[in-house]
């Protein structure tokens, strides 16, 4: 071999190739390797899934089971002392719960008197009649809503404002209207802005409400026929909003709320607002009801202790 050809020797070779383990190579699946499944039953590979699942579900239900036993066997600490809720109350509270005799049932006159006497408030508190009835709410005849006028008012000051066209809105100026306006009204509420108290309107002028339902509804300032705020009558409204006409509805929880006035109206006046309210409450019976009506009365203050009124409305 001349020295060219040995030059070119090591070009021409073929290379050694590498003997590959068997273990290393990957295995190729066979008819006879793969797990044959039946297509539905038992032996279903849906199934054997459901039935591991199973499994490990049992046995993580054991493992919590032990882990509860285990915890239950530890020793427990000392029982927190939690102090009676009448002992969580400020001094002025309970210093006014002290006066109400536990378990006694007042009557109406007595009961307002005591109201005066035990709010712990340092405002003038308005005194509140909470009376349970036993009507359904969800009864369109037993769902009880609508207006009394307290010959003392209520002692807040009502701002009342009108909608309606403009002559029939300055008739309401003159009656004692805080607001009336017309089209003007309708450029405040789209801004937002409400500052007033009772919102009447003409049956007309409703239908211009109508897409502002979503801002006066839950404020309860929607003008309703069965309050008394939409009427022709504007001048009539106007003056029984500011001399204390107050709307009351029964709630889901079938009782009704009512403010009868302020702690410093004394208990004479506070006795004719109530007389007024409830002569009012009783005229609403459904005629549908069956059983008691009223089932029980409680009066309070401002931030103050209830008091259980007999109950002679039933």
């Amino acid at each position: 071999m001349n020295e060219s050809e040995k030059q070119t020797a090591p070009e021409t070779e073929a290379p050694e190739t590498v003997a590959t383990p068997v273990a290393e190579t990957e295995a190729v699946e066979t008819p006879e390797t793969t797990e044959k499944f039946a297509k539905s039953g038992k032996k279903s590979k849906k199934h054997l899934e459901e039935v591991k699942a199973e499994e490990e579900r049992q046995a993580r239900k054991v493992e919590r089971a032990k882990e509860e036993a285990e915890a239950a066997e530890k020793p427990k600490g000392a029982t927190p002392i939690v102090r009676p809720l009448i002992e969580r109350r400020g001094k002025n509270y309970r210093a006014s719960f002290a006066k109400i005799e536990k378990d006694k049932v007042y009557s109406l006159a007595d009961g307002l008197k005591l109201a005066t006497e035990t709010s712990p408030v340092k405002f003038d508190a308005t005194v509140e009649a909470h009376v349970r009835l036993g009507v359904d709410p969800r009864q369109a005849d037993q769902n009880i809503r609508t207006t009394v006028v307290l010959p003392n008012g209520n002692g807040k000051t009502v701002r009342v404002a009108v909608f309606a066209p403009l002559d029939l809105a300055k008739q309401a100026k003159a009656a004692g209207a805080d607001l009336a306006e017309d089209e003007e009204f309708l450029k405040r509420l789209e801004k937002g802005t409400i500052d007033f108290d009772v919102l009447i309107s003409t049956p007309t002028y409703m239908p211009k409400l109508g897409k502002f339902a979503r801002l006066l509804g839950p404020k309860g300032l929607m003008p309703n026929p069965k309050a008394g705020t939409v009427t022709t009558d504007l001048e009539k409204a106007v003056k029984e909003a500011k001399a204390g006409k107050v709307e009351y509805r029964v709630d889901k929880q079938s009782i009704v709320h009512i403010g009868l006035g302020k702690v410093s109206f004394g208990a004479e006046k506070l006795l004719e607002n109530a007389n007024v309210f409830f002569d009012s409450l009783k005229s609403q019976k459904p005629a549908s009801l069956k059983g008691n009506y009223v089932k029980s009365v409680y009066l309070s203050t401002s931030m103050g202790p209830s008091i259980q009124i007999e109950n002679i409305y039933g």
